[in-house]
């Protein structure tokens, strides 16, 4: 650990002061020359002073422009969003559409007697008395495909 410079302690309070006027002119040398050193650093930043806060704030306007358009809630993000909700709204609408068609169906199965009919003539292959039903018959063996050595090379 350093070794810390102890606080002297006078014996008087006019020894207190009779120390401090001798050292003024010292701290005052010291200040002078600090004051020196800083003045034309300080009389160039006030003569600068409209362009650093001019760059400041387009410093700060494009940073806000920068959060603005990718942050966590950035622009970027927005249009995602945006595009995906439409997406998601589309299928939605589309979802809809379809139960509705189905709704419909189902409603019409159980009240019309036609549809009733068709689904049954469709489905179940049921007939009306005298009727006949119709199947054509599948080709027995389907021609070979030619074996020729010409098409491969």
């Amino acid at each position: 650990m350093r070794d810390l410079p102890t606080i002297r302690r006078f014996a008087s309070p006019q020894a207190g002061l009779r120390t401090m006027a001798e050292k003024a002119p010292q701290a005052e040398a010291l200040a002078a020359s600090w004051i020196e050193r800083l003045q034309p650093l300080g009389s160039r930043v006030y003569a600068l002073r409209r362009r650093l806060a001019t760059a400041a704030v387009a410093l700060l306007a494009g940073l806000l422009l920068v959060h603005v358009m990718f942050g966590a809630n950035g622009m970027i993000v927005y249009k995602n969003k945006k595009a995906e909700y439409q997406s998601l709204h589309a299928k939605v609408i589309k979802e809809q559409q379809e139960n509705d068609l189905y709704t419909q169906r189902i409603h019409g199965m159980k009240t019309d007697q036609k549809a009733i009919e068709k689904e049954a003539r469709e489905q179940l292959h049921y007939l009306r008395p005298g009727e006949y039903e119709y199947v054509p018959s599948a080709p027995a063996n389907p021609p070979p495909p030619p074996t020729s050595n010409s098409a491969k090379k």
